[in-house]
């Protein structure tokens, strides 16, 4: 049964914060627009130095496994850095995942890793290696971030301002299966889910959890295929909840999930507004949460990140 994870320290202003690229390379006016974003926030940004950097033989990884898996350890590693933010998703986290000397992350201060996307194999490694709370949110280098100040705001708020009892919703919330459920917030992009399973950093099943589901970009059938293996997996015995997020240039997805998901029999809510979508919410992994279907919010029960 999953478990309410270790909080890290919530940010102050003057903190020290890391940019990496763990997955795709991310266009240079977009990461430079997106870190002048963070500063505004009084945070002094540090980009790590192969964020810039492209794959000498695959156009869509944001320079070498042992590049990006070395930024985003030494930016763990780094006692004056507070979070590490993924300046974007695309693909690659998992060809550098194991490259990391997790034991070694493990012996150091706790800190907050931000992203979503592609992200998602660090959020999965993040909570199996270290037990930390991380925060599923928007990055500096996409588009949603750039362009939607509310995204922005929820995403500062949750780094900033964390508080028990916060209540995330959206404007196109919606009751799929009514009723209440409280359990661990875990999840993310579905697809990454899916081709996580069996490996080191992701557990058998998210019994005990309130999934967060999203994607992007995907056709019915493969939506159909990634949420059948999971469940033939058994990934989904014992879940209590399922919160939905965008499906942002996808076939629709909801006669899919409720096909699929709905005979489980626990509280869907669709389209809570995180992931991939114009104005992404930010919502912390490993926090006990109570999902309220029929009114369309998911309540923290805890801050997602502790006290300095």
């Amino acid at each position: 049964m999953l478990r309410p994870l270790n909080s890290p320290p919530r940010l102050l202003p003057g903190d020290t914060v890391a940019v990496v690229a763990p997955s795709g390379p991310v266009p240079a006016e977009r990461l430079d627009v997106g870190v002048a974003h963070l500063r505004e926030w009084g945070l002094d940004v540090q980009v790590m130095p192969h964020v810039r950097d492209t794959h000498p033989g695959h156009a869509y990884l944001a320079g070498s496994d042992m590049a990006r898996a070395a930024d985003f350890q030494e930016a763990w590693l780094d006692p004056d850095v507070r979070a590490v933010i993924a300046v974007r998703g695309g693909y690659g986290a998992a060809r550098m995942v194991d490259l990391v000397d997790w034991d070694a992350l493990a012996a150091t201060d706790p800190k907050v890793l931000v992203g979503d996307s592609d992200c998602t194999v660090l959020h999965q490694a993040v909570a199996a290696h270290l037990g930390l709370v991380s925060l599923h949110g928007p990055m500096p280098g996409t588009v949603s971030f750039l362009k939607s100040e509310a995204a922005r705001e929820h995403l500062r708020r949750a780094l900033f301002e964390p508080q028990a009892g916060q209540t995330i919703t959206g404007p196109q919330a919606h009751t799929l299966v009514g009723g209440k459920a409280r359990g661990i917030t875990t999840g993310g992009c579905v697809s990454l889910l899916t081709t996580s399973i069996g490996v080191d950093a992701t557990p058998p099943s998210a019994a005990g959890g309130m999934v967060l589901l999203e994607d992007v970009g995907e056709r019915a059938y493969r939506i159909d295929s990634f949420l059948t293996h999971l469940l033939r997996s058994g990934w989904f015995d014992g879940v209590l909840g399922i919160v939905l997020g965008s499906w942002q240039d996808c076939d629709p997805a909801e006669p899919v999930i409720m096909d699929l998901l709905g005979p489980l029999g626990v509280p869907i809510l669709g389209e809570l507004g995180f992931g991939h979508g114009p104005d992404p919410v930010t919502v912390p992994l490993g926090v006990s949460a109570e999902l309220d279907a029929d009114a369309g919010t998911l309540t923290l029960d805890q801050p997602a990140l502790a006290r300095r």
